[in-house]
Order: structure tokens, then C-alpha cells, then sequence
């Protein structure tokens, strides 16, 4: 299959993992690196609250909101509100 078939079928939506030879399949990006971040206690728990309601950790709201908002600010889209209480 041409390359362009091959996308115009994942970009429609079709299953295109007949296509792919999974045993060569490689993850890209996993390295991690541990940080401390310090939060006001209304954004923990503005976050605890979202993350119950989803059913997944604080961490992973965190995570996916922070991906999305680099993705925007790649892409020149995001806006940005910052407000360092403490000058």
C-alpha cells in the first residue's frame, strides 16, 4: 500500500493495523523526568475535583492539560494568563 493511501485511511477513520508490522513498533518520547511543583490549595483542588469526576489521577489531568497547552502553543494558538501571587 502507497503511503498515501495508507493515510487517507487512517485519516478516515479505518483500522489500518493490518498494515502495520506491530513487532518492529517502537514508543518514542517515555523518558521522564520527576519535578516539584508548588500549587495554591484552590487549583489542588479544582484539579482533585475534575480528576474524580473523570476517574483518573490528579497526575494525568496535569499531565493532559499541560501536552494540550504545549500542543496549542506549538501550533501559536494558546493564550496565556499568569499570576505569580508571590511577588
Amino acid at each position: 500500500m502507497k503511503a498515501k493511501d495508507f493515510d487517507r485511511r487512517f485519516d478516515d477513520g479505518e483500522d489500518v493495523s493490518a498494515h502495520l508490522d506491530l513487532r518492529q513498533a517502537r514508543r518514542v518520547n517515555t523518558a521522564q523526568k520527576r519535578v516539584n511543583v508548588d500549587f495554591p490549595v484552590w487549583m489542588i483542588e479544582a484539579l482533585d475535583r475534575e480528576a474524580s469526576r473523570l476517574g483518573v489521577t490528579r497526575q494525568s489531568i496535569i499531565k493532559v492539560w499541560l501536552a494540550e497547552r504545549l500542543e496549542q502553543a506549538s501550533q501559536g494558538t494558546a493564550r496565556y494568563m499568569i499570576h505569580d501571587s508571590d511577588d
